[in-house]
């Protein structure tokens, strides 16, 4: 099956939609599991890999979640097909650097995937657009109920699930989401909301997890810890946490946009401006360029224009789709003038940003986080 025929069109992805969606992208929860009597990926020999990724594939690929769904070896897909994935936040950086003995299994809305021998030998994920971490961790148990009646998982009475990783052991879960924190950064305060999370005990990451950074003012906030509290405490206490900084941010762009109207119509006007006029611009500055032109989007700059372009401008634009529209041999300043050529076409029908509403606060859809 081919991957780039399954997966859905980047601007149909983009008109995905769900709860809070202007602020919280994306909700993710994932499960660590492993087989008892296997050694973990990372020390397991080449032979066993393989052996214990067709016993895997083969269970998840029988879920009715499944049906229909896209199942390949990591060592059967192209460099390009992996960071496409990645880029689709679909699979992990370690994830697409994986070969023999390695598989995924995707379904067919994308909302649940299954990483076969990453770290762990199970990394089961359930995926929904917007604020659905209760949603989410309602599917992915689900399917992870069904899986444990035909897989023996590794478990301790004392320990819970037993993962490759310490910080995974218990309950093995990592509850997500993907937040768009512009105002937060323009107002100087993200900072602070950063520590005040960290002090909760979460984490706070870049836009492609661990060790990046927040490309496009994107911050995903995470549990640190899995053992000793039960997983439906952590998906709560995680939507607990969101729908604050989720708060926050409405109270940082109705700020701005109350007392420093000029400053954001200025860096809305300038991201727009370069966005509409580069002839050569790096994904990094295309990320953080439409960061603002999305905030702009929120706050009623743009009328007319439907957030879903910039959306999938976010991701057409970054390196491995860019490959895959144009050839698959570009070297980086190739990437970057064809990158400027597309952004400044798909800009064309969009105007420049006109001045905020008069009192400021009409632009924002205000809906009460849950």
């Amino acid at each position: 099956m081919n991957l780039h025929e399954f997966l859905a069109p980047p601007a149909e992805a983009a008109k995905r939609t769900g709860p809070e969606d202007r602020i919280v992208m994306t909700s993710r929860v994932r499960l660590a599991r492993n087989l008892k009597g296997w050694s973990f990926p990372g020390w397991a020999k080449k032979p066993d890999r393989v052996q214990s990724c067709e016993v895997i594939r083969k269970a998840v690929q029988s879920l009715p979640q499944m049906e229909g769904a896209f199942a390949e070896s990591m060592e059967s897909l192209s460099a390009l097909d992996k960071q496409i994935l990645v880029e689709r936040h679909l699979i992990s950086r370690e994830h697409a650097a994986k070969g023999a003995g390695s598989g995924l299994v995707l379904n067919r809305d994308e909302s649940l995937c299954v990483m076969i021998n990453e770290e762990d030998h199970l990394r089961i994920q359930s995926l929904r657009p917007g604020l659905q971490l209760r949603q989410a961790w309602v599917a992915i148990d689900a399917a992870d109920s069904a899986l444990e009646k035909t897989l023996d998982y590794a478990f301790s009475p004392d320990l819970g699930y037993l993962t490759a990783c310490p910080t995974n052991l218990g309950t093995g879960i990592r509850v997500s989401a993907m937040l768009h924190l512009p105002a937060l950064v323009l107002g100087e305060q993200i900072n602070q909301i950063i520590q005040a999370v960290n002090k909760l005990g979460l984490a706070v990451r870049g836009l492609y997890g661990e060790g990046t950074e927040a490309l496009g003012n994107v911050f995903q906030v995470s549990n640190q810890m899995t053992l000793g509290e039960a997983e439906s405490d952590i998906v709560e206490r995680l939507n607990k946490v969101v729908a604050q900084v989720l708060e926050h941010e409405e109270n940082a762009r109705s700020s701005l946009l109350e007392k420093k109207s000029k400053m954001v119509l200025n860096h809305v006007g300038r991201a727009y401006g370069i966005l509409a006029n580069a002839h050569i611009i790096t994904s990094k500055e295309t990320m953080n360029l439409l960061s603002l032109t999305r905030l702009g989007l929120e706050l009623g700059l743009f009328p007319g224009v439907e957030r879903w372009v910039v959306d999938e401008l976010f991701v057409v634009t970054q390196p491995a789709h860019l490959q895959l529209r144009f050839s698959d041999k570009l070297s980086a300043e190739e990437r970057d003038v064809l990158r400027a050529d597309m952004v400044r076409e798909r800009l064309r029908g969009v105007g420049r940003p006109s001045s905020p509403p008069a009192g400021g606060t009409s632009a924002l859809d205000k809906t009460p986080p849950p």
